[in-house]
Order: structure tokens, then sequence, then C-alpha cells
């Protein structure tokens, strides 16, 4: 062996000692695409560089998961993390705007050290994609995908859906709601690449359009319907009966856009239609009682009918503090008729797949690794996870909720009022 040979042999050796790498040894992997199975994962450099049995390595760290359930991190679909605080004081809240509709994006305002964060991290959320308020009719605003991680440096996808609303909680006329929605999906797919290089001539298109005119759109809602056709932006839209259901994937058919539907209470009449059209929902498995007419063939075995039918399945939780708890509700929709394997694609790699988000969602080698390693069975909510891990890394648990719990269960970190 020459010098060169030598020195090549060398400086691998010490990028491997010099990579970080963890070693997680004998859990039951979900790995958000396969039936469990038993193995072991390396992490290297935040990616998962390793899934196999009895894997060797000269890890920085190694954690013994035998007898633990491994996901992939929990994906919310649908949430205000990190743009909002507390509901009822306005200043901890950036959910709205006044001047823009379309193009209102979040993803500026998003603030990595809400409480929300650790909160639902330490519940095993490792992302979240946050939205605007339902402000306007038929369309309000951009959708954000964010990282959990408490970094400052905020990590995420900018602006990966418009969001929007159809039927009787609009307070206005559904026909009206239909007829705007595809007068503006008309001007979005008039819209040219030579339009849109500049804010100037976009404005010019808005006040040259009687809708857009009408609607005084700026150019940055303009963009946005500019990209529906150019970047396949997806419209998530709000909606519930089964009949509006129905108009909108007739739109989504006459238009060949990219339509995600949420809430969705009435999926289960149009199953096979959704199916049929590649149209992913997000549902609360567990809000199975209507409140309006517009969800009165509610039903509590929803997730199993839409999965029976083919339909890619994500699921919410209305509880602004606690969206974590979209894993109980997977829980239900399981006692409910859904498959295990269903559920857990509902909650990871589902969400990453509807939303294009590449590189997570799943367990498998050159993804990052967004992970968790539970105590038990985590479609049941009493059981926590061990480790949570984002990019690779480790994450601290802890959160408001645990401080106060020390605080007010350790007699010397009481305040001297609790003191006896």
């Amino acid at each position: 062996m020459n010098k060169y040979s030598k020195l090549f042999l060398l400086s691998l050796v010490a990028a491997q000692l010099s990579a970080e790498q963890i070693l997680i040894k004998g859990g039951t992997i979900f790995d958000g695409k396969n039936e469990a199975f038993i193995a072991d994962i390396l992490i290297e450099d935040g990616k998962v560089a390793k899934i196999s049995s009895n894997i060797s390595a000269r890890a920085n760290e190694i954690i013994d998961a035998s007898d633990r359930i491994i996901t992939p991190g929990i994906m919310a679909p649908q949430t205000q993390i990190g743009i909002i605080e507390i509901g009822a004081i306005s200043a901890t809240k950036d959910t709205s705007s006044d001047i823009y509709t379309i193009g209102f994006s979040i993803y500026d305002a998003f603030n990595p050290n809400s409480t929300l964060v650790p909160w639902n991290r330490s519940n095993g959320v490792t992302s979240a994609i946050s939205l605007p308020d339902l402000d306007y009719d038929p369309l309000s605003g951009l959708a954000s995908f964010f990282l959990l991680d408490s970094k400052l440096q905020v990590n995420g996808i900018k602006d990966l859906a418009i969001i929007g609303e159809i039927g009787g909680s609009t307070g206005g006329s559904r026909a009206e709601s239909l007829a705007l929605l595809e007068d503006l999906l008309n001007f979005g797919m008039s819209i040219s690449d030579e339009d849109a290089l500049s804010d100037e001539e976009l404005g010019d298109l808005a006040e040259d359009n009687k809708i857009a005119s009408e609607l005084d759109l700026t150019p940055r809602d303009t963009r946005a319907l500019y990209r529906v056709f150019r970047e396949n932006l997806p419209l998530l839209m709000r909606v519930n009966r089964a009949s509006d259901i129905l108009k909108l994937i007739e739109i989504k058919k006459k238009f060949n856009i990219n339509l995600i539907i949420m809430d969705a209470q009435e999926a289960n009449l149009v199953a096979t239609d959704l199916a049929e059209n590649n149209i992913a929902v997000i549902i609360n498995p567990v809000d199975n009682i209507p409140d309006s007419f517009d969800e009165l063939a509610s039903n509590i075995n929803l997730a199993a009918t839409l999965e029976s039918a083919g339909v890619t399945i994500m699921f919410s939780e209305s509880r602004s503090h606690n969206y974590h708890l979209i894993r109980q509700n997977a829980g239900n929709a399981v006692a409910n008729g859904m498959s295990y394997l269903g559920a857990i694609k509902g909650l990871t790699s589902n969400v990453a797949s509807s939303f294009g988000i590449s590189g997570r969602g799943t367990i498998q080698e050159g993804n990052n690794a967004d992970i968790v390693i539970w105590e038990g069975d985590p479609l049941e909510p009493s059981i926590m996870p061990l480790n949570v891990f984002i990019n690779g890394e480790n994450m601290d648990l802890s959160s408001r909720a645990t401080s106060l719990t020390k605080r007010y269960t350790n007699p010397s970190d009481k305040p001297n009022t609790y003191k006896k």
C-alpha cells in the first residue's frame, strides 16, 4: 500500500470519527410505510444512515430501544403553532391581515420560542403546518411548514398551500363562494411567467380583471394564484357537506389543480369520488357529532370508511394548545375500524406526501432523522416519548408543563406562599 492509499484510508477513518453518530438498537419500527419490524437505526449527521439488524458502529451515543416502539416524528397538518399563544390576547396572535387575503403569509411571524413548540414536541410532534385564520371567502392566505426544534433560525417551508373555505360556516352564499373560486382560478390560470416577473405587471393585471379589482387583490395575492398553476401549489379547503365536496372535485378536475380537503365531516358519503380523484383529507375522527347542517352525516366510522375506499387520510385536533392529541384521535380511528398502519401513516408519511415535503415522514435511509422512541403504544394518550429526534438531534423534552410540575411538587422550589 503506497502512502497515498494510506492517507486516503486515514482520511476516511477521520471522517467517520468526526461524524456525529447515534445508534438506536433493537426497536420495533413503524417506518411510516410498512408493518412493524425489529431493527437498528444508525443516525449520522442528522440523517438516517442505515437500517439493519445488528449494526456495529463506533457511535457517539447508543440507545437500547428493546421493547420500545419507534415511529417517524408526528407531523401535525392543521395547526396554528408558533403564530398564536393566547387566543384571547390579540398581541399574541399573528393569524390574520387587514391588507392581504390570498397572499397573506404567516411564515415570518413564526415564534420558535412559543410555549406550544416544546409542549407539542414533548408529546412526539416534530413538525407542524400552521395556517392563518379563515377570514376571507373563499381563499384566506398561505399555510407554512415548520420544524419544532426551537431554533431561532427557523427551519421550514414557506407558503406550501393556499387555504380556503366553502360552506355554511362562511356566512354567505355557497353558490357565490364557488363561483368566486372559479373566477379566481381562471384569473390565476391566465397569468403568464412574464407577468409574474414584476409586482407592477401583477398589479396591472389585477386592475384590469373585474373580480381581482373588486377584491382589491395585491401583487402578493395575485402571485399566490399564479403559483397554483405554475408550481402545483395545493388548495387546502375546509368543507363539510357532501354536495360541496363534490363541487370542489368538479373544480379540481376542470382546472387540474392539487386539492386537499380538511374537516370533511360528510366525506363518508363521497369516499369513492375522493379516492378516484386522488384527494387527501384531514379529519378529526373524534368530532363525530353534527354541530351544523353541513355535518348531518358525521360518523364515528369516517376514518375506516375513507381508508377502505383508498383515500389518503391525515388527522387534526381543534384544541389549539394540544395538537399532539391527533395521536389520540388516530387511536380512536383504529378503535372504530381503521388499520393501525393506516393511522401511523396518517400521522406521518401521508402528511409529507400530500404536501410535497421531501425527506421527512418516513424512517428510511437518506431521510432526515425525525424519529420518536415511545415508551409504549403511541396511539395511547398516556404513553409519552422517551426520545424525540429532529434532524438527528436528541431534543430536550422539557416544557412549561414539566417546569410547573417540578415547581409545585418539589418543596425546595416552591414559592414561599406554598411552603408550609
